[in-house]
């Protein structure tokens, strides 16, 4: 098949975004995306508020889809394809993406593939990425964001996935909180701004690791499942002591390093883990926590002493958190494999907060 443009759009949580992606011969290559970050917006409130998600999202979608075209230089109607996310997240967020995404392909005639989050952060690694597109199998997939902490083992590229991807190659998945809900609860009871990730990454820059002894969960040798909500715990309780004391401030960049390398201690561990029980040759790291420094730092030092081939692979950065590329990435991949919608399934296309993968 010639080359194709899929129009991507993304509205799963707090990121409102269009995007278009140019498809051809295996390379998959951005030609413009417009993206609006809530962060601001919920800040106050310490998270994510459902209702002004969706309602913000209805603001701003038609401009985001706008933008990716005018930066793609292209009309509507050029498009080959449209891809949206339409599981999992915040359903209303999602209805607001889903609708525009339908009421588009209904008006130009064009196919509409629907597409999974997470599928769409794997396939996020493969956008403008040589090495990725080169790398051995198996590889091992760790899929690390605010609201999900999974791997994957695939046994060939994102085009010869089956359709229940996801479901058939899960290797190991948190118990509990995820990577990003950890970090961002612990934050949050710090008094740290929403969201704390990236705060937390900052200072620890100057603090020590080792001052707090913060658990590693599920250390067993063989489970490779995750687990946090020990960490929150251990936080809390420490942050109370602190703070009883007045001297929680005089141990806040301590505290940061402390809980960042707890964290990324417990996933390389289960990282590590699983790539050598599942004879894996590679690894990509992606979804929001794929930016923390500390982790990709660590990674990059320490992947080759376990023996693998090639360094371990990250979507660009802007590819990390929750964005329209990725979608439109993935959607034009199952687009290939014959999977748009049309007629009354298109019509019919719902969306699922929280769907059985």
């Amino acid at each position: 098949m010639s080359a194709i443009k899929v129009l991507g759009i993304e509205s799963s949580c707090d990121e409102c975004s269009a995007a278009v992606v140019l498809h051809d011969a295996g390379s998959m290559a951005v030609l413009g995306q417009s993206t609006y970050s809530q962060t601001g917006i919920h800040e106050p409130y310490g998270g994510v508020v459902p209702e002004i998600a969706s309602r913000n999202h209805l603001e701003t979608i038609n401009h985001m889809i706008a933008g990716a075209l005018s930066r793609a230089n292209l009309r509507p109607e050029e498009v080959d394809v449209l891809a949206v996310t339409n599981r999992p997240g915040l359903v209303g967020a999602l209805l607001v993406g889903v609708s525009a995404a339908k009421a588009m392909a209904y008006a130009l005639g064009k196919p509409l593939v629907p597409v999974h989050h997470l599928e769409g952060h794997i396939a996020g690694v493969f956008l403008e990425n040589k090495t990725a597109a080169a790398a051995p199998y198996p590889m091992l997939i760790a899929v690390i964001s605010g609201g999900h902490t999974n791997t994957y083992v695939s046994h060939g590229p994102p085009e010869l996935w089956p359709l229940d991807f996801l479901r058939k190659s899960l290797v190991g998945r948190s118990r509990d909180d995820a990577a990003g809900e950890a970090f961002d609860k612990s934050g949050k009871t710090l008094g740290l701004a929403y969201p704390a990730g990236r705060l937390i990454d900052a200072m620890a820059r100057e603090g020590n690791a080792g001052a707090f002894a913060f658990p590693r969960a599920l250390p067993q040798k063989d489970v490779l499942d995750f687990s946090f909500s020990g960490l929150k715990t251990a936080v809390a309780l420490t942050a109370q002591k602190l703070r009883e004391s007045g001297t929680l401030q005089n141990h806040m960049l301590d505290l940061c390093a402390s809980i960042q390398e707890a964290i990324v201690d417990s996933l390389l561990a289960k990282i590590y883990l699983a790539a050598r029980t599942r004879k894996c040759r590679s690894l990509a790291v992606v979804g929001g926590v794929a930016a923390n420094s500390r982790m990709r730092n660590r990674l990059m030092d320490e992947w080759s002493r376990q023996g693998f081939e090639i360094p371990p692979l990250f979507p660009a950065p802007e590819y990390c958190t929750d964005n329209a590329a990725m979608i439109a990435a993935a959607g034009g991949i199952r687009f290939l494999q014959g999977q748009g919608l049309s007629g009354r399934a298109l019509l019919e296309l719902g969306a699922m907060a929280n769907p059985e993968v």
